[in-house]
């Protein structure tokens, strides 16, 4: 590996634990990036020399040099950036951030965790069991574990690398795991894939880059095909009754969660609790603790890591627990129809009869034309709900396609549009039981201001 490495967009959270796990190696970083965030002051702190001006003239004079400088670049950038176009005329060798982890997960054993949703959360319960086994784990997350406040979790001597396998761009063919998760497959990301066919075919081409001898952990029920070579083992689970890995003796109480994991060859972990106890997250402590077991980890090690498990940032976080007087506020990345619709039960089932309102806000003019529908159904479970304008992110608007073509089918017993802007000063004036917000967005810049007006009041 070359001692200097450039990040074109390098304050994309998968990108920052890149950023860092270099650092920590002791090589040269340096970036650009569009905005600056506190996840770039932090990681300039760190060490890493990051610039926000789209300009060849910003790159540091030590990354000028092609027979020493590796330049990482996200797909998210696009082809006309300044910076990634001077680095490719010029002889750099340029690879996508999915390249590196390929690097990464060849050289040792992979856990790569896949899917439309729970990826993250489960990604982050596994490495927090990890982190405290013997042999520890490197850990690529999509979020920031909230239990360490960063993204990334090192162990200089271990040979275990857990790795969000993301699908878009089909950045998650670049990996060779050891050991692979998937838990969900519910189309996404049509503007790369075309149709929910080739969505699903990507992910069986995921299933066969799986190294002989190692093992696939599969949600039941899923719509794709799994294809692993000969020599894996193939394990089923679920949070119900079902798969080989699967939850029993689910009992909920005063604000918490436990149950019963149940294995292969009648293997039984007793009262696990989940320190997140919202019903979504059964799902996703089984895999984490069936993936984590596998890679060595001994009962009491997969029963502590989920007990003081904090949660990723912006994963059914919660900012007012209802206690005093408040009402509840969370904060939830949920942005597929079934994240949605499953974070609302998540929140009935955990706050029950209270008044919910959800602020969503759409992420991306093609998600939002392709699940529209999908989208009204999940949010009409809530009783009121609340849509801003769509948040572009790295697209260009599509003629037609608003939030209006999802808050007019919801069928919620009030509903509003109300821009960005103006949420704040909508707040102020309304009294709330449960306001959750929702989405890949970034209402969670808002979330501060909205705690304190939900604390005054």
């Amino acid at each position: 590996m070359k001692q200097n490495i450039y990040f074109v967009g390098a304050g994309g959270i998968g990108m920052a634990n890149l950023v860092r796990y270099f650092l920590a190696k002791g090589h040269n970083v340096a970036g650009y990036d569009r905005t600056a965030t506190p996840l770039t002051a932090a990681l300039q702190a760190e060490g890493a020399d990051i610039t926000f001006t789209d300009s060849a003239d910003s790159i540091p004079a030590p990354f000028r040099d092609p027979a020493d400088t590796l330049v990482v670049y996200t797909p998210a950038v696009s082809d006309d950036n300044a910076i990634l176009s001077y680095f490719r005329s010029g002889g750099f060798e340029t690879v996508k951030r999915a390249r590196v982890l390929g690097m990464i997960t060849a050289a040792g054993k992979g856990i790569c965790i896949a899917g439309s949703h729970g990826k993250t959360t489960t990604c982050s319960m596994t490495a927090n069991i990890l982190r405290r086994t013997p042999q520890g784990c490197n850990a690529f997350l999509g979020g920031i574990l909230r239990n360490t406040g960063s993204n990334l979790v090192l162990a200089e001597n271990s040979e275990y690398s857990v790795i969000e396998a993301d699908e878009y761009d089909r950045s998650f063919h670049q990996l060779t795991p050891w050991l692979a998760v998937v838990t969900s497959c519910d189309p996404d990301h049509l503007d790369i894939y075309g149709d929910e066919e080739h969505y699903l075919e990507a992910f069986s081409v995921f299933t066969s880059l799986i190294r002989p001898g190692g093992h696939l952990i599969t949600h039941t029920g899923l719509k794709y095909r799994p294809e692993p070579a000969e020599g894996v083992t193939v394990h089923t689970y679920s949070g119900g009754s079902e798969g080989d890995w699967h939850a029993e003796d689910i009992t909920y109480g005063e604000g918490t969660l436990s149950f019963t994991l149940a294995g292969p060859g009648g293997l039984r972990i007793e009262d696990m609790r989940l320190g997140v106890p919202v019903e979504i997250n059964i799902d996703n402590a089984v895999a984490a603790a069936a993936a984590a077991y596998l890679a060595g980890a001994i009962p009491d090690e997969i029963r502590a890591g989920l007990a003081d498990f904090m949660g990723a940032k912006r994963r059914f976080e919660i900012y007012l627990d209802g206690k005093d007087g408040t009402p509840v506020l969370i904060d939830d990345y949920a942005h597929s129809p079934n994240e949605v619709k499953a974070s609302i039960e998540s929140v009935r089932r955990l706050y029950p009869g209270r008044p919910l309102s959800v602020i969503f806000q759409p992420h991306l003019y093609t998600r939002t034309r392709d699940f529209a529908p999908e989208f009204a159904e999940a949010l009409s479970g809530a009783d009121e709900v609340i849509m801003p304008e769509i948040y572009p992110a790295r697209e260009k608007p599509i003629p037609g396609v608003t939030s209006a073509i999802i808050l007019d089918r919801v069928l919620a017993p009030r509903k509003r549009y109300c821009e960005r802007k103006d949420l704040l000063n909508l707040i102020k004036n309304r009294n709330f039981g449960i306001l959750m917000t929702l989405g890949a967005a970034d209402l969670d810049a808002l979330l501060p201001e909205i705690k304190e007006i939900l604390e005054k009041r």
